[in-house]
């Protein structure tokens, strides 16, 4: 369990994020056509999990629009969006947002929050996931991870894009 904040109140996490080293824990994440989509799906390629509570939030659209601008022309890399919305959401945001350098993934039907250790397990926000960062380089490995202590502030992307 790890303890972050919301607007300077906290809260708590089930568990850490994956260690730096380690292998990435497998999913089985929603995309918008509801087609499951696993680790595997991305074999050979880096993947930049961009993890945020929803992206129906201002802070959450932020980084969403920052990743789809800065990492995704990166050689060999996707950026996956993760996030508790339904996929139909997701479509409806990166389309009016004009996102086509992301790729929106649902954790609503799949155990990914706690094996990755970003589900909130308390306050008013139970349910959602934490605001982070975890890249995974081309053979699964975790090369980086960022919990954002305040879920109402951006990641720091410049040290992120820093290990691409």
């Amino acid at each position: 369990m790890t303890t972050i904040t919301f607007q300077g109140k906290p809260l708590n996490t089930s568990a850490e994020l994956p260690a730096v080293g380690s292998d990435a824990p497998a999913f089985s994440l929603t995309s918008r056509e509801l087609v499951d989509v696993t680790l595997a799906s991305y074999a050979g390629k880096r993947k930049v999990l961009n993890i945020v509570p929803s992206l129906d939030t201002p802070t959450c659209a932020a980084s969403t629009r920052k990743f789809n601008q800065k990492a995704s022309h990166l050689d060999n890399t996707v950026v996956l969006a993760v996030s508790a919305d339904l996929p139909f959401a997701q479509s409806r945001f990166c389309e009016s947002e004009g996102l086509t350098d992301v790729i929106p993934l649902s954790t609503f039907r799949s155990s990914f929050a706690d094996d990755y250790g970003v589900t909130i397990v308390d306050t008013f926000l139970r349910g959602l996931t934490a605001r982070a960062i975890v890249i995974i380089d081309e053979h699964d490995k975790v090369i980086y991870t960022q919990l954002v202590g305040e879920i109402a502030n951006e990641p720091d992307y410049e040290s992120a894009l820093a290990v691409l």
